[in-house]
């Protein structure tokens, strides 16, 4: 239940990293589309999306994706909610960056939360989702107050 990165070995990780690459080139195609999807379904509609293909696809590779990090390596929280809204913040909500720039952004932060985990307490190894919690719970109680009215 608490994620690790101990138990990962090429074997089991060189097949999850081919479908999650799999799952991320259509979510990387249809970038523009996402984009004007942030408008409204109607608005996209009218724009030339096909909505629903586009919410199916999404769904379906964003699943692959998921699943294979998630059978790989267990739940690892707070880093896909986190991330994009860190990204967003940074460079914008365009999705031809925004999505790379997250990919890139989550990995460093669980490497770096990896070897935050297995040196902090060395040699027992704390895991890594203790880690990313500790970090993503202020992030979110931050956001809140500043999102809240006045």
């Amino acid at each position: 239940m608490m994620g690790s990165f101990g138990r990962a070995t090429w074997p089991t990780t060189t097949p999850a990293v081919f479908l999650m690459l799999a799952a991320a080139v259509p979510i990387l195609l249809v970038a523009r589309s996402l984009d004007l999807l942030q408008l409204g379904e109607a608005e996209a509609l009218y724009m030339g999306v096909d909505v629903r293909r586009l919410k199916r696809g999404v769904v379906l590779s964003s699943a692959a994706a998921v699943g294979a990090g998630v059978a790989l390596v267990g739940i690892v929280g707070f880093v896909g909610l986190v991330v994009p809204h860190l990204v967003r913040l940074a460079i914008g909500a365009g999705h031809r960056h925004l999505l790379p720039g997250a990919a890139l952004l989550g990995a460093t932060l669980t490497i770096l939360a990896d070897t935050l985990a297995r040196t902090a307490a060395s040699p027992a190894e704390i895991p890594v989702s203790l880690v990313t919690s500790a970090l993503g719970a202020p992030f979110f109680l931050w956001l809140i107050a500043r999102e809240r009215p006045r």
